[in-house]
């Protein structure tokens, strides 16, 4: 066999005139031979598999016919050694470019889907792999049919169009989604629950941060630091995979049920979460009711200086699911929970706190405004009526709520939907951060820096085709600390029928951003926010109270 440095040529024939081709070739380097035809580069060598190693390898180096030698390797995954051993034949891919063109090869981005060969839903054991959804633009394969794949029939619709983890996901829930699909309409409903432990539910997934350079750049913002909208919507997705665990029977005679995300708790970032380091997100159903759920996920990023395990926590996540028949669309009885361990009996009983706090709230919303509120109100406004009425007069340190504002406009698409046809939840709360972060800069002048978002309840479905307009203003800030400020933004989801001649409103978003520590000691201010009408100081109120409680 030839040394590992020297290249392995398949030729660029005529009748391939394209700036760049990809070939496949079976067989031992002394095996090839090539025409003396044309003068290209060869970029990249992927050895797909091999006697000595069945993984993966990849080595990637520039050489020109015309050339006695080959340049020096400028992208390295692996060498050849182990296979200039031994004398074996391999797989390589070749992409190969026409030195007269002078430019770069467009690289072609390849979807690519990873999971383990095992049933999740069988074993709790292993976290669900997660890989990169597109290829490096250094590696290279044979095109893909656009009308096959290795995934089964009913997994490939929904989420496949979304994140890593989105995509390993639906991948786990195939075997439920298949069983699922051959129940006739007149289905009964289910007969006889089930009593399951939180082990039952409980699943895992692995961001392999530290060794997947390609999962790495897809949730890395410009900042280096992590795509909080990207986890947002990740975290909905586990979350739905478990409820479906949870609510999951052997009985393939009875017809499934419909689980929707109905709120999700107060989310506070604990620890910045980097984007260099292996993030784990686990999670299982903590509590369950009559025809709803919570499940808690705690997303853990491990390094050298967090030597006790609850240091490593970055994030708590608490979603309540709920379950509708999927025939009447009433709600639905859901199998019941038995915990187990002291901590899984502790978190059942702050589940069942926190469903009982909620209860009290939606009691508490009802009431009216007393005087004393109202007192409050109009302290509020004494501020944004000097705006109104005397502009030059107003203080230059401060802004009103109607200034501040953003908003976007999307027409929700087929592939942001769940099994169900409506649009996930966690597509909703990506594009809401989104929109909160940009609100948060346009604001401060600066890159904001999350620290949580506050109680979401989804109101209304928002189906596939509805026009979905988000609406932004930073609400108040919070100024009492002058080296941390916390700016509070609102998001408020509308669903627009131009039809119908409707717009309702389907969820609202409170994310709380700061301002990064530089930016401060370099004399940057965050101004305050005041309210111009009855309805902004009345809302300023309620999110005060909300936050305080």
């Amino acid at each position: 066999m030839k040394s590992p440095r020297t290249p392995f040529i398949f030729p660029l024939f005529n009748h391939h005139k394209k700036s760049s081709s990809l070939f496949s070739h079976f067989s031992t380097p002394e095996s090839t031979q090539f025409p003396n035809q044309q003068r290209f580069n060869l970029l990249y060598t992927k050895i797909l598999s091999s006697s000595v190693n069945p993984e993966n390898k990849d080595f990637n180096f520039s050489h020109n016919l015309d050339s006695p030698t080959p340049q020096k390797p400028t992208y390295k995954i692996a060498s050849f050694d182990n296979l200039s051993i031994k004398n074996v034949a391999f797989h390589a891919h070749f992409l190969g470019t026409f030195e007269t063109t002078q430019k770069p090869l467009n690289f072609i981005q390849i979807r690519l889907f990873s999971a383990s060969p095992s049933d999740h839903f069988a074993s709790n054991s292993d976290p669900i792999p997660v890989v990169s959804t597109v290829t490096s633009p250094f590696e290279s394969s044979p095109p893909i049919d656009a009308g096959s794949s290795i995934r089964k029939p009913i997994s490939l619709w929904p989420g496949m169009y979304l994140s890593p983890v989105t995509n390993a996901l639906w991948e786990a829930r195939t075997s439920i989604f298949e069983r699922l699909s051959n129940i006739p309409e007149s289905a009964p409903p289910q007969s006889e629950l089930i009593t399951k432990s939180p082990s039952k539910s409980r699943t895992s997934i692995l961001y392999k941060f530290s060794d997947d350079y390609i999962l790495r750049e897809q949730y890395r913002n410009p900042w280096n630091e992590i795509r909080m909208g990207k986890l947002l919507e990740d975290l909905d997705a586990l979350a739905g995979t478990i409820s479906f665990k949870h609510c999951s029977s052997d009985d393939s005679t009875t017809r499934p049920l419909i689980l929707v995300t109905a709120s999700v708790d107060r989310m506070v970032l604990k620890k910045p979460i980097r984007v260099d380091i292996d993030l784990k997100i686990v999670g299982a159903v903590t509590w369950v009711g009559r025809s709803s759920m919570e499940i808690q996920l705690e997303v853990t990023q491990s390094s050298e200086e967090t030597s006790d395990p609850s240091d490593s926590i970055s994030l708590t996540a608490n979603f309540t699911f709920v379950a509708r028949d999927s025939t009447t669309g009433k709600s639905a009885l859901i199998n019941q929970i038995s915990p187990e361990t002291e901590k899984e009996k502790l978190l059942w009983k702050e589940a069942e706190e926190r469903n009982r706090m909620r209860k009290k709230k939606k009691q508490e919303q009802k009431r009216e405004i007393d005087n004393e509120e109202v007192n409050r109100l109009n302290e509020l406004l004494s501020e944004g009526r000097i705006f109104c009425d005397m502009p030059a007069l107003a203080d230059r340190d401060s802004i009103l709520i109607k200034d501040t504002c953003l908003q976007n406009s999307l027409i929700c698409q087929p592939q942001q939907r769940n099994i169900h046809g409506r649009i996930f939840g966690g597509f909703l709360m990506r594009r809401a951060f989104e929109l909160a972060f940009a609100t948060a800069y346009a604001f401060a002048g600066s890159a904001p820096c999350f620290l949580e978002v506050d109680h979401v309840d989804f109101l209304k479905p928002v189906d596939v085709g509805n026009f979905l307009r988000l609406k932004s203003c930073v609400l108040y800030t919070e100024l009492e600390n002058p080296t941390q400020p916390q700016i509070n933004v609102e998001v408020v989801a509308h669903v627009t029928r131009p039809e119908l001649r409707s717009s309702e409103v389907s969820n609202k978003f409170y994310f709380t951003f700061t301002v990064r520590s530089d930016a401060m000691s370099n004399g940057q201010k965050i101004r305050n926010v005041v309210p111009a009408t009855d309805e902004e100081a009345r809302r300023v109120i309620e999110r005060r109270d909300a936050e305080r409680s």
